[in-house]
């Protein structure tokens, strides 16, 4: 006779979630962010605190930045361990949708486990609930769908043998990555059930790396050798698949140059002679020289983002073909690509075997020194009394930052600047750049402090990004998690707003001089911080900045330093076309000259070979 032992739901959950172990024998779920609600505080809340020595929660500010913080540490982890998020129904839950789908695009795990309606229906419409007139089944937890790689709704309490299982196995797919969320019916959750003992075994789960079918590395292969001008696209994939040396090592055997995307930026040091950067529209511009001429670009773990491929403009050599090597065949193929898929430490491992000596010699190691002198140059402190710009902020904090220092930002101007002029090292960069989110970043750099307090964390965010997300830097007081927060205030959005004028449009709405506003606010950003219980303080200049970082430097709480910046300047160096919408009439000259140069750009663009 089987054995059971009677639990709610939401118990048998928690207690099932602790034993699901990672090689090493943590935690796969380490823990649980939580914000309690009527949805999800006496069912779940109570499992929480029934299990809290063996399954801690955390409380944080908000759902959505939870979450954040959660997908930073998925990241940082190499998706090796992940945390999860309970919500209560209604707002609590559609908080979240933002950052399901911030982890979906950048294929990263994370656990919702939201309140949703009761099953049994007899108090509807709850508070909260939102009521779909033509459709019973519906709540507002069905916003998900579209943003995560699974979705269930648990409406019995014995649903949770098997989504359960289903949902940590979609988490450690390598392939099918990504969020997962749990709609859980508030009556289920406090509902008993008879589960089979056997269920909370503790259980280890391995992430496979899926060998590629050997007739496709055959036709890598042979792509390689029939090329006279290869090039390597490193994107995330590679730190996933721990495929760094791998993919340095092939590297140098075939001398054969690599650029990273922003989610591969950091895989390898910058000094590695073979990096030439990153490409794209905010690349280097040794790397879009590369890209320019190269008639065989191979991507490695990369999904070919716009940024990366200058709306697929970048690549310009006609005869060029395009080789991915990817987990998922989706990706593997877009573009018409020469798929290869499977793991890309093995893919690499395979096809430099089969390629023995061959060797190219066509890079011009000059123009990735001319690329790091101009970088020092424009980073370099400024030589007036005006406000410091953003490229010379990036070259403050690379003067004084250390091997283990590691540059994180998401939204605004920093993340392009930053990946055109940080020089990282191994492991040293951090960028949610596949969704952009505006108030990532704080957020963000707490959860990779709690991934890895080995690493000095300086967060790069602008005011506005701090504006729409900064109650975490609560959280990090509360829980003594330090790292610094460089920000930047330029009055406005002033990334977007160079944008709006390079795309021919009048400067509006982006900058608070430019808003319909009577009064021009004066934010103290330092009294705001330190409100919150942060090491707070303003620099008055570059030397200021750098010196304020090193103070920061063995403080256990975060440290927020605010310096002016203007708004107007670049990087002044890199840079490609990036595909937005032009007006095609109704604008001043400005407007049809902005017109023109898009036309123009436009006609390069090569989507399908």
């Amino acid at each position: 006779m089987t054995k059971t032992i009677r639990l709610t739901a939401a118990q048998a959950m928690v207690k099932w979630l602790s034993v699901q172990k990672t090689e090493e024998g943590e935690r796969f779920i380490e823990g649980i962010w939580a914000i309690f609600g009527h949805g999800n505080v006496a069912g779940i809340g109570e499992a929480l605190h029934r299990y809290r020595d063996d399954f801690p929660t955390w409380r944080g500010q908000n759902e959505q930045t939870m979450a954040h913080a959660a997908i930073a540490y998925a990241k940082t982890k190499r998706r090796t361990r992940a945390h999860a998020v309970t919500s209560s129904i209604g707002p609590g839950s559609t908080n979240l949708v933002t950052a399901a789908a911030l982890a979906h695009v950048n294929r990263l795990p994370l656990l919702m486990i939201c309140g949703d309606v009761f099953a049994n229906r007899r108090p509807d419409p709850v508070l909260q609930q939102i009521e779909d007139f033509d459709d019973g089944t519906v709540s507002a937890n069905d916003c998900f769908k579209p943003v995560v790689r699974y979705f269930d709704r648990i409406t019995r309490p014995e649903h949770l043998l098997t989504c359960l299982p289903r949902a940590l196995a979609v988490m450690t797919d390598p392939a099918n990555c990504g969020p997962v969320c749990l709609a859980f019916c508030q009556d289920v959750q406090a509902e008993a059930y008879d589960y089979p003992e056997a269920f909370f075994t503790p259980k280890v789960w391995r992430i496979r790396r899926p060998e590629p079918d050997p007739r496709e590395v055959e036709d890598l292969v042979a792509a390689i050798r029939a090329a006279k001008r290869p090039m390597i696209v490193s994107g995330g994939g590679t730190l996933y698949s721990g495929a760094e040396a791998t993919l340095s090592g092939f590297a140098a055997k075939h001398n054969i140059p690599f650029v990273e995307t922003q989610a591969g930026k950091g895989g390898l040091s910058f000094e590695d002679p073979l990096n030439f950067g990153s490409p794209g529209v905010t690349g280097s511009a040794c790397a879009n020289e590369l890209a320019a001429s190269a008639d065989l670009i191979i991507g490695v773990g990369t999904r070919f983002q716009d940024f990366t491929t200058g709306s697929w403009t970048v690549f310009g050599e006609a005869s060029r073909r395009l080789v991915s090597i990817n987990l998922h065949g989706y990706d593997a193929t877009k573009h018409n690509a020469m798929p290869v898929v499977g793991d890309a430490r093995v893919a690499l491992e395979k096809a430099s075997a089969l390629l023995g000596e061959t060797r190219f010699d066509w890079h011009k190691p000059a123009a990735r020194s001319d690329w790091h002198d101009l970088v020092r140059r424009v980073t370099a402190a400024p030589n007036h009394d005006g406000l410091p710009s953003d490229a010379q902020v990036i070259g403050a904090v690379q003067r004084v930052a250390q091997d283990n220092t590691v540059a994180m930002c998401a939204a605004g101007t920093m993340p392009g600047a930053l990946q055109v002029l940080w020089q990282a090292a191994q492991g040293g960069y951090h960028m949610e750049y596949g969704y952009s989110c505006m108030g990532y970043e704080v957020a963000g750099a707490m959860g990779i402090a709690l991934a890895d307090p080995s690493k000095e964390v300086i967060c790069f965010v602008g005011d506005g990004s701090y504006m729409m997300a900064n109650s975490e830097l609560a959280t990090a007081v509360m829980r003594r998690v330090p790292f610094t927060i460089v920000l930047t205030d330029n009055r406005g959005y002033g990334c977007i707003n160079r944008l709006q004028q390079e795309c021919g449009g009048a400067e509006f709405n982006n900058m608070y001089k430019d808003s319909l506003v009577e009064v021009q606010p004066e934010i103290d950003f330092v009294a705001h911080a330190g409100s919150m219980g942060a090491h707070a303080e303003k620099a008055v200049s570059i030397a200021d900045l750098e010196a304020k970082i090193t103070a920061a430097r063995g403080r256990n709480i975060p440290s927020v330093i605010v310096i002016d910046t203007e708004a107007v300047s670049g990087t002044g160096a890199g840079g490609h076309f990036w595909d937005v919408a032009v007006p095609q009439v109704g604008g001043p000259e400005r407007l049809e000259k902005a017109r023109a140069r898009y036309t123009e750009n436009t006609a390069k663009q090569r989507v399908i070979d």
